[in-house]
């Protein structure tokens, strides 16, 4: 039987360059926090327990992640990444082995983790390395005449021999937690930074005979930690760049890939196209042939096969059906349940409804807390009035209902199949079905009227 796998997440670090009060952890790649990053990956290796050493804005760690499901570990002071570790090693199982993950390091795979995992020996160590053309500020691989790990040396405790080396430690390893508990407990502070280094277990793994074992990642990016705003950038450039490939490698025509932003998980159908400056966030869903134009921004909807989303819209939370189409400057805020062969237009706004097929609001309208019927054309300038100040009530549009233009729906009103409202109306009472219902003063013209005459300055 396998040892359990651990996983220690260091994320203690306070982020003094992001010149932030947000712990730097929790600042966002792609719409989630560097963290959730992190123990996404982690989860997809099924660890036994996953163990989250947390320290600089602390609280704030733990509320923004309060449903991880994880081992929070308190470091109250920061004295180095072996020192971070040895706070979560009295929580984890002698038996185990311990993978070391860090909560600014979001782009690593679970594939490489998985790689590294499956390369070390039972009872040895194995380190994530990886050759870099600029290694300045990480820690090298040294290694001896027969090319095995002898130790590695901080950059800052580097000799000028020691700084031309080009393989570096990335920090991610795998160990034997009853061994890694032993070298941790005779960790020394003797360094230029008077901390206490997780790196300096090398060599005494080393003086035990253990094997060390290397293996690298298939791009650098995934190692890349995040120190500043503009490293931050920088990843969320990579990110996405990777999204968009995945998504063109499966078929999606991205008009410029380099103007895409997913923020969350887009599942697409076939032959789906996607002009500029699209924001997906959370789970969206696109249909086969769903053409989505520029700058749009869709948060959390499932949209059918063949509809259409015309420019500058903004939706959130909605089911929007087939051969639908929406905008140009449409907002479907939360709650809306659209059937196919909807029509939805230039400034209209719809809340909370329930639209039937077929339905038309082409321009100008306010649609909120209101069932709306199939085949039903509301004119521009229709809007429910919903909201009475304290409480909001439902309008009921039956199918086949014509609304003309500038018409107000007083709530709760309900208006019947095949009924007919003359534009201008106020309607505050039930609009019998089939008929024509009109609420407006009669016309009043006065002969002889006369306009203002703006008076002299003289």
């Amino acid at each position: 039987m396998s040892a359990p796998l651990e996983i220690v997440i260091l994320a203690a670090g306070q982020g003094k360059r992001m010149f932030s009060d947000v712990p730097k952890v929790l600042h966002r790649l792609a719409g989630q926090p560097l963290l959730a990053h992190v123990l996404a990956s982690a989860r997809k290796l099924t660890p036994s327990a996953v163990h989250v050493v947390y320290g600089h804005g602390g609280e704030q760690v733990r509320e923004a992640l309060s449903q991880a499901g994880v081992d929070w570990v308190p470091q109250a002071e920061q004295k180095g990444t072996g020192h971070a570790v040895a706070q979560a090693m009295p929580r984890v199982a002698d038996e185990a082995r311990v993978l070391v993950l860090y909560g600014d390091v979001p782009l690593i795979r679970p594939q490489t983790l998985q790689d590294l995992l499956a390369a070390a020996a039972p009872d040895g160590l194995a380190l994530l390395t990886a050759e870099l053309e600029a290694p300045a500020g990480y820690g090298r691989i040294i290694r001896d005449a027969a090319g095995r790990v002898a130790k590695i040396v901080e950059s800052t405790d580097a000799t000028p021999a020691e700084a031309a080396v080009r393989e570096v430690n990335t920090g991610f390893l795998v160990a034997p937690a009853a061994k890694l508990k032993k070298w941790l407990a005779g960790l020394r502070n003797h360094n230029d930074q008077g901390e206490y280094y997780l790196t300096d277990i090398i060599a005494m793994a080393v003086a035990e005979g253990l094997s060390i074992v290397t293996r690298s990642p298939r791009n650098v990016s995934e190692i890349l930690g995040i120190n500043s705003k503009q490293e931050l950038a920088d990843v969320e450039r990579i990110y996405q760049k990777q999204q968009a490939e995945r998504l063109m490698l499966q078929g999606v025509t991205l008009r410029d890939p380099a103007r895409l932003d997913v923020r969350g998980d887009l599942v697409c159908g076939r032959d789906v196209v996607i002009d500029v400056n699209v924001i997906f966030e959370g789970k969206v869903v696109l249909g086969d042939r769903v053409q989505v134009g520029p700058n749009n921004v869709i948060r959390d909807c499932t949209i059918g096969a063949d509809t259409q989303i015309l420019p500058n819209c903004v939706l959130e939370e909605a089911t929007i059906g087939h051969r639908c189409r929406i905008g140009p400057f449409s907002r479907l805020r939360p709650g809306n349940l659209i059937a196919e062969g909807v029509h939805i237009g230039n400034f209209v706004e719809v809340k909370k409804s329930d639209v039937g097929a077929g339905s038309k609001m082409n321009h100008l309208s306010y649609i909120g807390d209101t069932t709306v019927g199939g085949g039903v054309n509301i004119g521009a300038g229709t809007i429910t009035c919903n909201y009475d100040g304290a409480n909001k009530y439902r309008t009921v549009i039956g199918d086949n209902v014509f609304i003309g233009s500038n018409t107000s729906l007083v709530a709760p009103v309900t208006l019947g199949a095949g009924a007919t409202i003359g534009a201008g109306s106020v309607i505050t009472k039930e609009a019998p079905a089939g008929e024509l219902t009109l609420a407006r003063p009669a016309q009043v013209t006065k002969p002889g009227w006369k306009r203002p005459i703006k008076k002299s300055s003289k």
